[in-house]
């Protein structure tokens, strides 16, 4: 999943358990502000189901498997999505893995409860050809004559930033918010690796391309820095103000350079990691390094991209395979 930035909404009125959950997701498990929104939404849902309003407490510690089984049912007599239904359980799962955690129940009524398989619709991606197109789109763009020197001083300063994004979101795979964190000396500009802070704290250190680094320094130069500029000087900043781009500024430009080149508008920064791990695989890298680089936990994860290369090659076999 980028960094989010939404609000982190507070349990139903008079829940001690559920504030002290929300609590250690935000202290301890250095969620994201979505995941926290989901979760405390989902135990407010069942809160709301059990006990007929939200407004009573709701006795926790009292509540049999049965009861969960009979929710459980229940949010799939209503037709509700796969991916909805697993989110609602899985959170009522860890936050009773929390309670037993600090002793407020004897057991996890959860534990043999089984969750439905969460639905994973194959990930959506750029051809080679079509991110070629894209990485060229912010210089591109043609200049304003009309302008003045320092308009178009700074418009050159932005579409060379904007290339080193683009560079760098398919160079090295990384998320969005993974992006908008680093610092200048997070870039080893001669070794061409980067390191980043992913989920949890976690860092792990990525190889760049030489494209990427090439972009990276001609953005540099243009603000009049270096590599060896302060370690906590951000890679990527607002020309406007000087300050650290945000997430949400990412997204905005990489619309902008969808829709100048006629790519698909519902193009992310996470689709264009989606298409750097399928590239991978389709050149033929082995599962457990894209895993590294792409960090994540489980294997599993990354396995999914292994369905998106057999579905093409499935296509490929069926139009050129004689016994197909």
């Amino acid at each position: 999943m980028g960094t989010q930035t939404a609000t982190i909404e507070a349990p139903a009125a008079r829940d001690e358990w559920a504030e002290r959950f929300r609590n250690d997701l935000v202290a301890e498990k250095d969620a994201s502000a979505l995941t926290i929104r989901n979760y405390l939404h989902a135990l407010r849902r069942f809160h709301a189901w059990h006990t007929g309003d939200a407004a009573k407490p709701c006795a926790w510690a009292s509540l049999e498997p049965l009861v969960f089984r009979r929710y459980l049912m229940q949010l799939t007599e209503e037709k509700m999505g796969r991916s909805t239904i697993f989110l609602r359980m899985s959170a009522l799962r860890s936050f009773y893995r929390f309670l037993y955690k600090h002793e407020l129940v004897t057991s996890n009524p959860l534990s043999d409860v089984s969750l439905p398989k969460r639905a994973r619709p194959l990930p959506r991606y750029l051809t080679v050809e079509q991110v070629a197109q894209l990485l060229k789109a912010p210089l591109a763009v043609p200049e304003d004559k009309d302008a003045t020197a320092k308009k178009r001083a700074r418009a050159k300063q932005i579409a060379l930033r904007d290339a080193a994004i683009l560079e760098m979101l398919y160079s090295t795979g990384i998320r969005l918010h993974e992006l908008a964190q680093l610092n200048i000396a997070d870039v080893d500009f001669i070794g061409e690796i980067a390191r980043v802070r992913g989920k949890g704290k976690k860092e792990r250190l990525v190889p760049v391309g030489s494209p990427a680094i090439k972009a990276m320094r001609r953005y540099l130069e243009s603000r009049g820095e270096s590599p060896a500029s302060g370690k906590n000087a951000p890679l990527f900043i607002n020309a406007r103000d000087g300050e650290r781009l945000s997430p949400r500024s990412v997204q905005l430009l990489l619309k902008k350079y969808l829709l100048a080149t006629g790519l698909p508008a519902d193009i992310t920064p996470h689709k264009l990691r989606h298409s750097f791990a399928t590239h991978l695989l389709d050149a033929g890298a082995d599962l457990r390094s894209v895993q590294e680089l792409l960090g994540h936990a489980k294997l599993a994860t990354t396995q999914i991209y292994t369905h998106v290369t057999a579905e093409r090659l499935k296509k490929v076999y069926d139009a050129a395979h004689p016994r197909a």
